[in-house]
Protein backbone atom coordinates (compact mmCIF):
# COMPACT_ATOMS: atom_id res chain seq x y z
CA UNK A 1 0.00 0.00 0.00
CA UNK A 2 1.17 2.75 -0.72
CA UNK A 3 1.08 6.77 1.28
CA UNK A 4 1.56 8.80 -1.37
CA UNK A 5 -1.86 10.87 -2.10
CA UNK A 6 -2.58 11.82 -5.59
CA UNK A 7 -3.54 15.31 -5.80
CA UNK A 8 -7.09 16.84 -7.01
CA UNK A 9 -8.02 20.20 -8.28
CA UNK A 10 -11.41 21.16 -8.66
CA UNK A 11 -11.65 22.45 -11.90
CA UNK A 12 -15.46 23.36 -12.32
CA UNK A 13 -18.46 22.30 -10.31
CA UNK A 14 -22.00 23.47 -10.25
CA UNK A 15 -25.41 21.87 -9.99
CA UNK A 16 -25.19 19.31 -12.92
CA UNK A 17 -21.04 18.64 -13.41
CA UNK A 18 -17.73 18.31 -11.15
CA UNK A 19 -14.56 18.43 -13.28
CA UNK A 20 -11.51 17.28 -11.07
CA UNK A 21 -8.28 17.40 -12.60
CA UNK A 22 -6.08 14.14 -10.28
CA UNK A 23 -2.52 14.25 -10.79
CA UNK A 24 -0.23 11.45 -9.73
CA UNK A 25 3.74 11.39 -8.55
CA UNK A 26 4.72 7.60 -9.57
CA UNK A 27 3.18 5.08 -6.43
CA UNK A 28 0.21 8.14 -5.82
CA UNK A 29 -3.24 6.29 -5.08
CA UNK A 30 -6.21 7.92 -4.33
CA UNK A 31 -7.18 6.35 -1.48
CA UNK A 32 -10.15 3.72 -1.22
CA UNK A 33 -13.32 5.51 -2.02
CA UNK A 34 -17.04 4.86 -3.33
CA UNK A 35 -18.28 7.08 -6.77
CA UNK A 36 -21.25 8.92 -5.65
CA UNK A 37 -22.33 9.97 -9.16
CA UNK A 38 -21.57 8.20 -12.89
CA UNK A 39 -18.59 9.37 -14.54
CA UNK A 40 -15.73 9.68 -17.09
CA UNK A 41 -12.25 9.77 -17.18
CA UNK A 42 -10.19 11.31 -19.78
CA UNK A 43 -6.76 10.75 -19.28
CA UNK A 44 -3.63 12.84 -20.34
CA UNK A 45 -1.08 10.94 -19.84
CA UNK A 46 -0.77 7.16 -21.61
CA UNK A 47 0.22 4.77 -19.05
CA UNK A 48 -1.02 1.98 -16.60
CA UNK A 49 -3.10 2.20 -13.55
CA UNK A 50 -3.69 -0.34 -10.68
CA UNK A 51 -7.25 -0.53 -8.98
CA UNK A 52 -7.72 -2.36 -6.12
CA UNK A 53 -11.21 -3.20 -5.53
CA UNK A 54 -13.61 -4.50 -3.40
CA UNK A 55 -12.21 -7.59 -1.72
CA UNK A 56 -8.61 -6.38 -2.66
CA UNK A 57 -8.62 -7.54 -6.17
CA UNK A 58 -5.97 -6.18 -8.08
CA UNK A 59 -6.31 -5.21 -11.64
CA UNK A 60 -4.30 -2.90 -14.52
CA UNK A 61 -5.87 -0.32 -16.55
CA UNK A 62 -4.02 0.76 -19.40
CA UNK A 63 -4.70 4.23 -20.46
CA UNK A 64 -4.16 6.02 -23.55
CA UNK A 65 -4.04 10.10 -23.60
CA UNK A 66 -7.23 11.50 -24.33
CA UNK A 67 -9.15 8.15 -24.37
CA UNK A 68 -12.16 8.34 -22.51
CA UNK A 69 -14.50 6.11 -20.79
CA UNK A 70 -17.94 5.87 -18.73
CA UNK A 71 -18.42 4.37 -15.14
CA UNK A 72 -21.76 4.27 -13.23
CA UNK A 73 -22.47 5.20 -9.92
CA UNK A 74 -21.17 2.82 -7.03
CA UNK A 75 -17.37 1.69 -8.28
CA UNK A 76 -15.32 0.99 -5.14
CA UNK A 77 -11.81 1.22 -5.52
CA UNK A 78 -8.28 2.49 -5.11
CA UNK A 79 -6.43 3.91 -7.75
CA UNK A 80 -2.78 3.69 -7.65
CA UNK A 81 0.08 5.32 -10.85
CA UNK A 82 1.47 2.29 -11.87
CA UNK A 83 4.09 3.93 -13.93
CA UNK A 84 7.66 5.47 -13.56
CA UNK A 85 6.71 8.84 -14.38
CA UNK A 86 4.04 11.15 -13.61
CA UNK A 87 0.07 10.56 -14.78
CA UNK A 88 -3.07 12.29 -14.70
CA UNK A 89 -6.62 12.20 -15.90
CA UNK A 90 -9.47 14.42 -15.87
CA UNK A 91 -12.85 12.89 -14.02
CA UNK A 92 -16.34 14.58 -14.82
CA UNK A 93 -18.79 13.63 -12.71
CA UNK A 94 -22.38 13.69 -13.32
CA UNK A 95 -24.81 14.98 -10.67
Amino acid sequence: MTNIQARPTIQHDNERTRVTLWEFAPGAATGWHRHEMDYVIIPLTTGKLTLIEDGGAENTAELTAGVSYFREVGVEHDVINANDFDFAFLEVEFK
